[in-house]
């Protein structure tokens, strides 16, 4: 049977077996990540970013295609989570703009709207890079456009067509970009687009997708975000004893299960221990958790034991308590004034998020690698910050493009200084100047950013061959601003080869951050390495109680 025109209806099935074949296969993409540190999080980004899109598709009944386009396209905008889940909602965003008024699509109109998404996308993105995501997007658009001409305009083989160019696209990412050639696998960004592609032309064709976890649900659906309001009118914020709402999905790794076998019921037992208004749910793939705690990062702590963060939320009910019903003397002053600066930086760990907030930081946003906060985030907690002007430490590459994509949405005058690292962003921090305009802070910050070289401990989650090393799964890495510099199945060993090549005679000052996996030990082991290696440096160390970096080195 031919289809000739695709409605609303049509095109939100199409989005929703898109996200659905995306979740199933979010794992697998991760595992297509480059480097073999456990940061290998473009599935789960796009995953996380196109369920929010789903989200809101759901949520509208509609005929008028060009409803439905938008509303994915607003899903997808405030879910957006790293560079690729940014650059997936800037491609439907673009997409929406090319198919806006129409009621019902043609393969014209589809073929002009992917080239519009694809256009848009390139735009997003300063330095665009082939042999990704968006050069399999550019191919499967060119090829849309080409069907279009045709004079056969049956929607289901236009379809498979670009779904044809698309795979076809991703089997020649190697060839454009060199270090995939040499990890030999194909872009993940751009295997998680045919992905999406894949579900789309099997609703079309009423098709069955394999099975597998289904990972989407949002943990707002577990839990309503308005049973906080419950007897706070009948309470004081002082009578709240476990103040923090704590909200986490933790997906399981075999590695970490091996060591931290799971039982839903004893991990419920264990955390009954650290709060109230407790709930667990977990199934194969993932455990849920809400909780209202005191002291979240022990409760965030204990969930890492079993695999890798998918959501953190944490709440400060009392926070919430005061600015829901608030005690009468506040409720006769005036609404409190924006502060003339606010900056919000992004950091994994207690300890990080509490040396931040001692250099200047007035929000720190828990996230990092394996957990990138999405637009939406970014954009509440520049409302949370509450002043005229903005700046934003993304502190991870991967999380500049949806800080840049907040930035947009706000109404305040933001400005994002594209920090890499935590070092990079403790060193802006040190520039700021609350006397001077937003535009000279942000040029200081940038080039403090740029005079502190980054070191970072961590451990291999695949066998692969980079850089000219044999990196082995299980064995300990030691990365100088990003760039693989040491491996040793001994974290020590590790760690000391990197600072050997890091450290000259030039370098004055070192600061050792102490990851949640790093022992007392461990850390006097290589402060001794320092000392009697390196007599001139001055040394400091913090207990950052950071996720997957044993050790964090920050060297000017």
């Amino acid at each position: 049977m031919s289809l000739q025109r695709l409605d609303g209806i049509a095109f939100a099935q199409m989005v929703l077996s898109g996200a659905h074949h995306l979740t199933n296969n979010s794992k697998r993409i991760d595992a297509l990540n480059v480097f073999p540190v456990p940061d290998g999080d473009t599935g789960t980004n796009m995953n996380l970013s196109m369920t929010s899109g789903a989200n809101e598709v759901k949520n509208i009944k509609s005929e008028n295609v060009s409803e439905v386009a938008h509303a994915l396209a607003k899903g997808l905008l405030m879910g957006a989570r790293g560079n690729s889940g940014v650059i997936l909602s800037q491609l439907f965003r673009g997409f929406a703009k090319g198919v806006e008024g129409e009621k019902s699509l043609t393969t014209a109109n589809i073929a002009n709207g992917l080239d519009v998404g694809v256009k848009t996308a390139y735009k997003a993105v300063i330095k665009p890079v082939e042999g990704t995501i968006l050069t399999v997007a550019k191919d499967a658009a060119h090829k849309a456009q080409e069907l279009a001409k045709s004079s056969d305009k049956d929607i289901i083989e236009f379809m498979e067509g670009v779904l044809t160019e698309a795979k076809a696209s991703l089997k020649r990412t190697p060839d454009l970009l060199p270090i995939l050639k040499e990890v030999g696998v194909v872009d993940s960004g751009g295997q998680g687009l045919v992905t999406i592609y894949e579900g789309f032309l099997a609703s079309l064709k009423g098709e069955e997708l394999p099975e597998g976890a289904d990972n989407s649900i949002d943990i707002s659906d577990m839990v309503n975000a308005e049973h906080h309001k419950l007897a706070q009118d009948f309470m004081s914020a002082e009578d709240i004893e476990f103040g923090y709402c704590t909200e986490f999905m933790v997906k399981f790794e075999e590695d970490k299960l091996t060591t931290n076998p799971f039982s839903e019921e004893e991990f419920r037992n264990e955390l009954d221990g650290y709060g109230d208004s407790l709930l667990v749910v977990s199934d194969d793939e993932i455990v849920k958790v809400h909780i209202h705690a005191e002291h979240p990062g022990e409760v965030l702590n204990l969930g890492q034991r079993y695999g890798s963060f998918l959501t953190i939320k944490v709440d400060n009910m009392r926070e919430q308590h005061t600015s829901i019903v608030g005690d009468k003397k506040k409720q006769k002053n005036k609404p409190k004034e924006k502060s003339e600066y606010g900056i919000v930086s992004v950091a994994m760990g207690e300890g990080l998020k509490t040396l931040l907030e001692s250099l200047g930081a007035t929000v720190v946003i828990q996230g990092g690698q394996t957990m990138n906060p999405s637009t939406k985030d970014i954009t509440d907690a520049i409302k949370e910050a509450n002043a005229k002007n903005i700046i934003i430490l993304p502190n991870n590459k991967n999380i500049i493009m949806a800080a840049e994509q907040a930035a947009d949405l706000a109404d305040e005058n933001v400005a994002v200084v594209p920090t890499k690292t935590i070092p990079q962003g403790m060193s802006a921090l040190l520039a700021f100047h609350p006397e001077v305009p937003l535009d000279e802070n942000k040029e200081s910050m940038v080039d403090a950013s740029k005079l502190v070289k980054t070191g970072q401990v961590t451990y291999a989650v695949r066998d692969t061959q980079i850089d000219g090393m044999t990196i082995e799964n299980g064995h300990f890495m030691g990365l100088a601003d990003g760039s693989i510099k040491s491996t040793d199945k001994d974290k020590l060993e590790t760690t000391k080869k990197l600072l050997q090549e890091m450290l000259t005679d030039e370098d004055e000052i070192i600061t050792i951050l102490q990851g949640e996996d790093a022992s007392e030990e461990e850390l006097a082991t290589i402060t001794n390495f320092i000392e009697e290696n390196y007599e001139d440096i001055e040394l400091e160390t913090h207990k950052g109680n950071q996720p997957i970096y044993s050790f964090i080195f920050s060297i000017e």
